[in-house]
């Protein structure tokens, strides 16, 4: 389990549980996910926040919306000892991993907590192969989440609209690691549950490799749009070779309860700049479901980026105006330095 230092510092949570493969120079192939295989244990927590939204949290005290990025590698096991800190029945419930019914994180199966009570979640992996019969069974890697299931109603209605959710990555033997990852949750109309000239914005350094999550809640469809950069539509978002049959997207169209991924050389072919994403649906983005990919330059600038006028330049559609240190805190839980050695 590792806990990114400089991610930390800023507040920001992430668990991984990927291993830690060798640093990289500027010249080495990119760093890859080892072999899966461990047994992990964690504590998460469900709280209360100041402004009346609820989030998840690896320490008390420490919640946040999206809850912490979880990574794991095909063939890992992770044990999750669930608290309850809040005042009405809560659970954790996941998508995308193997797990018994008791680990289902509903009502009707009697895997919720009862407020200040506890409850252990068991996740397990497992990698591609082929079943007794000769078919063939995919593997656990790709993108996935967490949210709860009993908030409100009996399918977390309520919990998923206050915060109650997370991203979960499992990764297979040799995926390429990013350095940067991004958490993007398109939630009712907001974003991260922010919404208008609230939205968050991300930065990055020309060359860094920066993976997106895309997670959509609640009742609306919604596109995923960045501008700039384009990502391959399979399992890692990224192109096998020349001949690799899937298409390339700028823009996913994605229904509550969807997720995906990718990963993206920032400023790769484009160069620096305040690079929008948003949702393609014109009233969707008209009403501020949208914000900054901050690619800068090695100095640290960003060319044609004025942040104290953007907001005047753009009102009513990107709904974002801040500084470079400004983006930084708000991107908040979503993002996630990746740290390895």
């Amino acid at each position: 389990m590792l806990v990114g230092g400089a991610a930390a510092a800023a507040g920001v949570t992430s668990l991984s549980v990927a291993g830690a493969p060798e640093a990289s120079t500027a010249e080495a192939p990119p760093r890859t996910a080892p072999a899966g295989g461990e047994v992990k244990r964690v504590k998460m927590y469900a709280e209360k926040l100041p402004d009346g939204q609820l989030g998840y949290g690896l320490e008390k005290g420490k919640a946040s919306i999206p809850g912490p990025l979880i990574e794991l590698n095909e063939g890992d096991t992770l044990h999750i000892e669930f608290e309850n800190t809040t005042d009405a029945d809560a659970s954790l419930h996941v998508h995308g991993m193997d797990y018994e019914i008791s680990s289902d994180g509903t009502r009707h199966t009697k895997s919720h907590v009862e407020p200040g009570g506890k409850r252990t979640y068991t996740w397990r992996t497992h990698a591609p192969g082929r079943r007794k019969d000769g078919t063939w069974r995919p593997g656990t890697a790709g993108y996935w989440h967490y949210h709860d299931h009993v908030v409100g109603t009996d399918h977390g209605t309520g919990g998923v609209r206050k915060g109650l959710y997370g991203p979960l990555i499992v990764r297979r033997k040799g995926d390429i690691l990013p350095d940067k990852t991004f958490t993007i949750v398109f939630n009712d109309m907001t974003i991260n549950n922010k919404s208008g000239h609230d939205s968050p914005n991300f930065e990055a350094t020309v060359g860094d490799r920066v993976e997106f999550v895309s997670i959509t809640h609640g009742e609306y469809y919604h596109t995923f749009h960045v501008h700039g950069h384009r990502w391959a539509d399979n399992r890692t978002g990224l192109l096998t070779g020349p001949d690799d049959p899937s298409q390339v997207l700028d823009d996913k169209i994605t229904g509550p309860g969807d997720s995906f991924g990718f990963q993206v050389i920032a400023g790769e072919g484009v160069g620096a700049g305040a690079w929008m994403y948003h949702c393609h649906v014109q009233s969707h983005s008209d009403m501020g479901m949208a914000g900054l990919f901050l690619v800068k330059k090695a100095d640290g600038t960003i060319p044609d980026y004025e942040p104290h006028h953007a907001g005047a330049a753009s009102k009513g559609s990107s709904g974002a105006s801040k500084s470079s240190s400004e983006a930084k805190e708000s991107s908040g839980a979503a993002e996630h330095e990746h740290h390895h050695g």
